[in-house]
Order: structure tokens, then sequence, then C-alpha cells
């Protein structure tokens, strides 16, 4: 029998196995590599934001020793480039700063920077982040006041709420309520029976959120926040602002427009009533003159977009719909002792809540008016500069008041309101207070009351809003996504 001799057999299974071995390594090695390219993309991926993150902190530190100079010390438009050195390795790459300021009426409000950063290595691949740096402003705020307060059982807030005085703090609160003081007196006119020593910040109530109070708190100094009225009617009359001289009547009445003007009128007669204010802990009645009677057509305005600034010299009843960041004020600094104030005399709303905000300043009062919606929606930051916001006690019945006290006949049902809604902030000099009640018994004002700061109007005040600090820092941080 003849045996027979495969001898290419052996070979052909070494190539094959081979083979297979081989394309296994080669796909092996081709996913080590693939990883190792892409750990290599991520790591100089975030080594180009941290660049970038160093050129936000770089003009950061520029800003701290030039203030408000957008041109990084070169008087020449940017964007500007600028290496990045490793203190070991030396340059490993670059950013690029772009600078915008916001500026009206020639006083720059906030500072944008965007810094894209990029390595050396992979130039490629850019990262780029954007900070807004400012001075931080009363819109972080839902309240700051600056006398003792009393914070109903019906009033509920969302924001910081902060008093250079004491709180009785019986409202609902979600975020801080601060005191300047360690404790001080509450009387009767807090609801405090008998009157004594209270904490800076209590509560009779179950309603509030206690492990927010706080006191003493570091005081917010009102001196530095009181807005400089004669720099304001300045730049409003140098600056392209609206400037209105004093109304020869009442006042005005100044309507917003949600097209970005506002309608004026004189207001050349009121109605006189009777209204009841706190000082101290005392009630005094006085004589008002806060429903307009008669008014007459002065003029449509366009509020200018390069200096959103309305000054009056004169008493203003304020009301409409903004659709931009505007400034108004109600003052005349040329007459010493001009005590004018701001009343709220209708609902106050933005076209938009991201572009829109309103600033109204008087250097005495705001008030809300008599004559005001059932359910009044208020949306603005409002600073009683020298006086108080809130709503005097007008009376409707004898139960409370004297005859001669109670408002006239066709106003009495105004006397109570349902509802207040404010989204912004309140800046009071004096005591704050929308409710009044006699006893347990709701006697003037309105019963419900929800207070909201903007959040958006933290970021982007309306133009010349005060600060709470005379430090820049960054109000805004993010990623930019390409």
């Amino acid at each position: 029998m003849k045996t027979i001799h495969h001898k290419g057999a052996l070979l052909i299974l070494v190539i094959v196995f081979g083979a297979i071995f081989f394309t296994m390594v080669t796909g092996f090695l081709g996913y080590v590599i693939t990883q190792y390219r892409s750990q290599e993309v991520r790591i100089q991926k975030e080594l180009a934001r941290e660049i970038a993150e160093a050129g936000l902190n770089y003009y950061k530190w520029f800003l701290a020793h030039y203030p408000g100079d957008v041109t990084n010390g070169t008087g020449l438009p940017g964007p500007y480039t600028m290496q990045f050195d490793d203190p070991e390795l030396g340059r490993i790459g670059e950013f690029d700063i772009a600078l915008q300021s916001t500026a009206y009426c020639g006083a720059v409000s906030a500072i944008n920077i965007t810094s894209t950063g990029r390595t050396d290595k992979m130039p490629n691949l850019e990262r780029t982040v954007f900070g807004r740096y400012a001075r931080p402003t009363v819109a972080e705020y839902s309240f700051i006041i600056n006398a003792d307060v009393w914070a109903g059982s019906n009033l509920s807030i969302i924001g910081p709420y902060h008093s250079n005085g004491g709180i009785r703090m019986d409202g609902t609160n979600n975020s801080t309520v601060s005191s300047q003081q360690a404790s001080w007196t509450c009387t009767s006119s807090f609801g405090c029976s008998p009157s004594g020593t209270r904490d800076g910040v209590f509560t009779t109530t179950a309603n509030p959120n206690t492990a927010l109070f706080n006191f003493p708190s570091v005081p917010i100094n009102f001196t530095g926040l009181s807005v400089n009225l004669s720099d304001m009617r300045t730049r409003a009359i140098n600056n392209g602002g609206l400037r209105f001289a004093a109304s020869g009547a009442q006042g005005y009445n100044i309507e917003f427009k949600s097209n970005g003007t506002i309608d004026v009128y004189r207001v050349n007669s009121t109605i006189a009533h009777r209204g009841m204010i706190t000082v101290g802990s005392t009630n005094t009645w006085q004589n008002e003159n806060n429903i307009i009677n008669a008014r007459s057509f002065v003029g449509n305005y366009t509020i200018p977009a390069t200096c959103p600034l309305i000054f009056v010299e004169d008493k203003v009843w304020l009301e409409g719909v903004v659709n931009q960041k505007v400034t108004l004020a109600a003052a005349n600094p040329t007459i010493p002792g001009s005590t004018h104030s701001i009343i709220l005399q209708d609902n106050i709303s933005y076209t938009s809540t991201t572009t829109a905000g309103l600033l109204a300043i008087a250097e005495q009062d705001v008030l809300i008016g008599v004559d005001v919606p059932n359910a009044m929606s208020l949306s603005g930051i409002f600073i009683a500069q020298n006086g108080r916001f809130g709503r005097n006690f007008y009376c409707e019945s004898t139960t409370y008041c004297a005859t001669g006290d109670r408002l006239p006949t066709a106003y009495r049902p105004y006397a109570f309101r349902d509802s207040l809604t404010m989204t912004g902030t309140i800046v009071s000099n004096g005591r704050v207070g929308t409710k009044w009640m006699s006893g347990s018994t709701w006697s003037s004002g309105f019963d419900d009351r929800f207070n909201t700061y903007d959040r958006n109007l933290v970021d982007n005040p309306p133009p010349l809003t005060p600060n709470t600090s005379d430090d820049y820092k960054f109000v805004e941080w993010r990623d930019v996504y390409q």
C-alpha cells in the first residue's frame, strides 16, 4: 500500500491561523490607537477650556487695575490674542479675548468677556467661555428695607429679604431673611402685645422657613444704595434721555406702551381724600391727592435705545407695558427739599421677561394708588429713596375710622383689594406695608400678596440700578458650545 504525504497542509494552516492572529492584533492595536487619540482629543479640549477660563481670569485681573478699559490697554478694537504659558513647559497654547461693554447714558453697567482657548498641539480644537463682569445690584433681593418691618401671614416671598431693622416674619419665605439687628423692640404697631424685645428675625406662625433666618447679619449700607439723582438728571439731559420739567399742575401720568413708547399726560386736577400712614409706631392721618380727576394729553415719546432714562421733575402716576430695559425717576434735585413721589396707578407688566425691565425711583415715596385693580400685578425694581414703599390705609367704614377720614363715596370699595403680585425688588427707606390689620381683622389694603425677585434682572438690570457692593464680580459664567 502506497503512503500519500500532504506536505503543504501544515503550511496552509500556519498561514490561515497567522492571518487570523494578525487581523486580531491589528484590530486590537487600531482600537488602542483610536482610544489613545480619542483620549488625547478629550485632554486637549479640556486643556483648551482651561486656557479659555484663564482668559476670563486674566481680564478680571486687568479690570481690577484698569476699570472700564475694554481695549486691553491698546486703545484699539479686539479681539486680543495672548499666549498661555505652563510654568514648567513654557508656551502650550493661546486665547482670544473679545470684549463688549453694556453702557447706557454714558455709564458702563457691565462688561461681557468672551474667551476662546486652544492648544498648540491641537489648535483646531477650540473651547469658548463667556463671563459677564459687573457689580451686584439690588436686583438680587426681593426686599431691602431700612426700618423695622412686619411681613404678615398672607405674604409669600421668593428671594432674599433684608432689613437693617428688626423683622417679624409671619409670611412664607423660600430664601434668606436677614436683619442687621441681634434684637429689637417689637411694639403693638407690629402686632406685639405686650411690647417686648425680640430676636432680630422672629415669627409667630408655622409658615416661615426659620432655618433661613439670619441675624445679626452684615448691614446693607442704605446710603450707598442712594441714587445720585443730580447725576441721573444730567445724564438724561446730556446723553439723549427723556426729561420732563415741572408740569405746572399736579404732575404727570405716564403710561408705558408695548411698542417702546410712552404716553404722557398732565394731571390737571385730583380728588382730595384722607389716608393714614405709620411713622415709627404712630398712625397719622393726612390729606392726600392721589386720585386723578382730570388729565390732558402731552404727547407720545419714543424711549431712546442708547439712553432709556426718563427723568421727571414732578410727581408721577405710573402704569403700562414695558418692552425694554428702562429707568424712570421722579425727582427735582435742583430744588432743595423736593419730595416727589411715584403713584403706581395700574398694572405694570413686560412684553418679555428676558429683554424688558423697569427701575422706578422716587426721591420720596413709591405708593400704590387708591383706584387700582382688584388683582393687581407689578413688575419692576421700585426704590423709595427717602420715603417708603406701600399702600396707605384707606378707610371704607366708620368701623375703622372717623366719618371725615373715609374715602369719597365712589372710591370706598377700593379700600379692600384681593391680591397684589409683584415680580422684582422693593427698596424702601421706611417701613413697608400693603395690608392693614385692626387687631386680627383685615381693615384695608391687599389681602393676599406674592413677591418674587426677578432672576432675569440680576444679570442684566435696567440702567443705573444701584449696586449693593463696590466690588466687581462675574455675575454670569458659562460655556459657549460650538
